[in-house]
């Protein structure tokens, strides 16, 4: 009998990080909201939307990784990518230097994303996840 959790320690060290950061932005965002560039580059109908969908692919990705499921390791990379590529598509639309604001919140973004990765993650999840 195969038993759920939260967090697994048998897994390398860079994915447990990297489930730890995915629970802890599904927290972040559903206290805080989402950043500021969100509501610049899509409408309040999207943001509306993205308020419940993040966070929640956010929790899903770190407990599908937590329980070796593919699914969770592409939901989690997905949910990492996008705050990214949402920086990214604001600084070059508005001409905002990406370092202007939220520095840590991108500093955490660019390690959650180089955490999922990762040669071991990436070795780890195509090999045991199912």
């Amino acid at each position: 009998m195969q038993t759920q959790r939260w967090f697994n320690q048998t897994q390398p060290q860079t994915l447990q990080i990297a489930v730890f950061l995915l629970y802890m932005n599904a927290v972040f965002a559903l206290l805080f909201g989402l950043d500021p560039e969100f509501a610049l580059l899509f409408g309040s109908a999207t943001v509306t939307l993205l308020r419940l969908v993040l966070p929640a692919a956010y929790a899903a990705g770190g407990y599908g990784i937590a329980n070796e499921r593919r699914w969770g390791y592409y939901a989690g990379l997905a949910a990492a990518i996008l705050p990214l590529a949402t920086r990214l598509l604001v600084s070059v639309r508005y001409q905002i230097n990406p370092l202007d604001y939220n520095l840590l919140g991108l500093l955490f973004d660019v390690a959650l994303v180089a955490l999922l990765v990762h040669p071991q993650s990436r070795e780890y999840q195509k090999i045991w996840f199912k």
